[in-house]
């Protein structure tokens, strides 16, 4: 049997190299492993993949084909930022973020504080606020645009106060009808979220605010809230990556961008530019870019909420 330990030279014991190297169970690393081979291949490849050719005029030929990708430096990051349209499209993720964020906090914890309570057909009103999240985005997107379409549902209930032109081909309106799709097709999963952080907030802390005389409302602003904290730091986080992200929303409700941009997203100029236009290096540009402030926001973000806790 190997020592755990060897004597060092002044008789004092050193952890052996292999245990620094791979700590006190190495066979961790058997289970980790085709972990980190996934992430690898489907993360770290396609960023460090994309950084790499942000630096070239890089376009798409067909394999084995000797094109000339020349390097290009910080051109296409030159070329991006001083871009009208990916400035458009900046502005409209902000409004889209601020929009969906704050509406899916809010409704995500009350409906889970309320599909919490012991409601009858809870299981059936749980499964009903699941279901537009696994299902297509098409035939919701389908559902959208009879609702919102120039003789829609939505303008036929308003009548005349319905706004001209209507929803979507409307450059005010466009964007917060598609944050509000975004937000009603993805409520159910952090509906889930929360209802899963509620379990682990104890009944003993309901208890003794009842004792103290606390209401309903009173009780989920001081229990519930902070109970959960940990759970709206990871909602907050993954909304504003969706937020940041979206692409099939402006592409499909909104044929592609919308009134004047109205509805352009960094993704959909990322696509167009990238994969309809061939300039695949101003794309990559725009997704290195968009990573970059994803997780710098993100970082901001997930710092401010645990300092608070």
């Amino acid at each position: 049997m190997a020592a755990a330990t060897d004597a060092g030279p002044e008789g004092q014991y050193r952890t052996p190299l292999r245990q620094r190297l791979f700590g006190v169970h190495p066979i961790g690393y058997a289970f980790a492993g085709p972990y980190l081979i996934f992430w690898l291949a489907l993360f770290a490849f396609p960023i460090g993949f994309a950084v790499y050719m942000s630096f070239f005029d890089w376009f798409f030929a067909a394999p084995g084909a000797e094109v000339d990708r020349p390097f290009v430096g910080l051109d296409n990051y030159t070329e991006v930022l001083g871009d009208p349209s990916v400035r458009r499209a900046a502005l409209n993720a902000l409004i889209f973020i601020v929009i969906n964020v704050p509406l899916t906090v809010v409704l995500a914890m009350v409906l889970a504080y309320a599909l919490n309570q012991a409601l009858p057909l809870r299981t059936f009103f749980r499964a009903s606020y699941y279901v537009p999240y696994v299902t297509a985005s098409v035939a919701m997107i389908a559902v959208w645009l009879w609702l919102f379409s120039g003789g829609g549902l939505i303008n036929q209930l308003l009548g005349p106060l319905s706004p001209d032109p209507s929803w979507l081909v409307n450059s005010f309106w466009a964007m917060p009808v598609i944050a509000l799709f975004a937000t009603w097709k993805q409520l159910g999963f952090y509906v889930l979220l929360y209802l899963a952080a509620m379990q682990n907030v104890s009944d003993e802390l309901y208890d003794a605010a009842k004792v103290d005389g606390a209401g309903v409302v009173r009780r989920f602003w001081t229990v519930t809230v902070p109970g959960v904290r940990s759970a709206t730091t990871l909602v907050v986080v993954l909304a504003i990556i969706i937020g940041a992200n979206f692409f099939t929303e402006p592409y499909l409700l909104t044929g592609g961008g919308g009134p004047n941009g109205a509805s352009v997203s960094p993704v959909l100029i990322m696509y167009q530019e990238g994969i309809e236009q061939g300039n695949a290096g101003y794309g990559a540009a725009i997704g290195v870019l968009l990573a970059a402030v994803v997780m710098i926001i993100s970082a901001i973000n997930q710092f401010v909420l645990e300092e608070r806790e």
